[in-house]
């Protein structure tokens, strides 16, 4: 009776979503391991293990985001990165454009920026989706009977079909958000990376046998991994509290006493978010030189100065992590906003002067940003740092360090938290004794 896991499925409500939530997971990697039509699989299979034998760093980092589905070249090979970039360049569009800014605000203006953020993503896909066409044909130059159709056929049907493969992921990502439990586009990126970690492991395990990796510098990586594991769970709860005070007011006819409240400005407010948009906007233009650089030979010069292990691809994503760190913060934590809402109520803060509020929740937000972001920056490159001091393949780092380990904990610090929720509103103990998780929709 005192377990709080059973308590989870002793709640219908709670029951049915987690059931529909690893219901909808189970649909995803099932359509991670179906190919396109057209694709010889066994030639396929055999061509990339050469390639991992040679190590290729660029494929590894897409089958990280694609949770191995693009090495599979299945329906769901683009992953649900397409829809995040769409949405990255959605909010930056209605902020340099103001009259999208205004229908966004309108009643029902909600529902006709989603519709042209999924018009959007469509675009996304069918310029993605081509380049993986390319990108057959020049594997099909190396592989003989790879495609079992002509380059024609095969290129329609293959844009066709991995197109809607990723909308049919964005679909499922917004019914487990709806019906389900968790953020449901954080879980796909979440069920992807997990299920290739066994694999990962296993292939760890082989090149210690092997003689390839020496087992003192494995240990001291996973130490390094329970540390970093640790870090993130402690930034990821740490919070700035600014103290607000209510002034006694009359509505009506009752009269409503003075209460003291506070702000609570997360040590990191935009959580991996930062990570996530910039991880995206550096896979678009990275996929498309790698798939179509064998036929473009500035393509082939940008993909490998974009190389996930060179300096600098490293260098635009620590830039495009504090940038977005600032971005997501001002778009959730309007300063001008909370402000506003604080006169209005009849609130002030301790020693600050109510026209200088912005001023104070500004200064406040970017001495918690800057070091909030420079944080995971240095998180998110420890992959790279792994693969150059300690000669590990760029399969492994990327699952077991990094962008993985923020979007692990991240994920699962948010999901816990819906579930201790639902337990504490159904009078049900949380999943913790002591305190309250705090999560973090991605």
């Amino acid at each position: 009776m005192a377990n709080p896991l059973i308590g989870v499925f002793r709640v219908k409500e709670l029951r049915e979503r987690i059931l529909f939530t690893v219901l909808m997971l189970a649909v995803f990697r099932i359509g991670a391991v179906i190919p396109i039509p057209g694709i010889n699989v066994r030639e396929l299979t055999a061509y990339f293990q050469s390639m991992q034998n040679s190590g290729n760093a660029i494929v590894d980092y897409l089958d990280f985001f694609a949770g191995g589905a693009f090495s599979n070249f299945s329906v769901f090979m683009l992953g649900i990165m397409p829809y995040i970039s769409m949405s990255i360049i959605m909010q930056l569009l209605i902020i340099v454009f103001p009259k999208l800014k205004k229908i966004s605000q309108e009643e029902g203006g909600r529902k006709k920026i989603q519709m042209y953020q999924r018009v959007g993503t469509v675009a996304v896909c069918l310029i993605q989706s081509f380049a993986v066409t390319q990108y057959a044909q020049r594997i099909s130059r190396e592989v003989e009977n790879l495609l079992s159709m002509g380059m024609v056929s095969f290129t329609i049907i293959a844009i066709l079909t991995v197109t809607t493969g990723t909308m049919f992921l964005m679909w499922i990502g917004e019914q487990i958000t709806q019906r389900g439990i968790g953020n449901g586009i954080s879980l796909l990126i979440f069920a992807g990376i997990v299920a290739r970690l066994p694999n990962a492991i296993w292939e760890l395990f082989g090149r210690v046998r092997s003689g390839d990796l020496n087992l003192v510098f494995v240990i001291v990586v996973f130490v390094m991994f329970v540390a970093v594991v640790t870090l993130v769970v402690f930034e990821q709860q740490g919070q700035r509290k600014i103290q607000v005070n209510y002034a006694k007011r009359v509505v009506g006819r009752k009269m409503y006493g003075a209460q003291n409240t506070y702000i609570p400005f997360k040590i990191n407010p935009s959580g991996v978010i930062p990570v996530i948009f910039a991880s995206s906007i550096l896979t678009f233009p990275l996929q498309i030189a790698q798939t179509l650089g064998g036929n473009i030979g500035w393509l082939a010069r940008v993909s490998n100065a974009l190389s996930p292990q060179g300096w600098l691809y490293n260098i635009l994503y620590v830039l495009l992590i504090i940038f977005f760190a600032y971005f997501y913060t001002q778009v959730t934590l309007n300063p001008i906003e909370i402000a506003k809402n604080i006169r209005e109520n009849g609130g002030s803060i301790p020693g600050i002067r109510s026209e200088n509020i912005e001023q104070y929740l500004t200064k406040i937000l970017n001495r918690i940003v800057l070091p909030g972001s420079l944080y995971l920056a240095l998180i998110a490159v420890i992959p790279t740092i792994i693969q150059h001091l300690f000669n590990f393949p760029s399969s492994i780092s990327y699952l077991m360090g990094g962008t993985s380990l923020l979007i692990l904990v991240g994920v699962d610090l948010d999901t816990m938290s819906q579930v201790e929720g639902l337990l504490k509103m159904h009078h049900h103990e949380g999943l913790t004794r002591h305190g309250r998780l705090k999560g973090r929709n991605l």
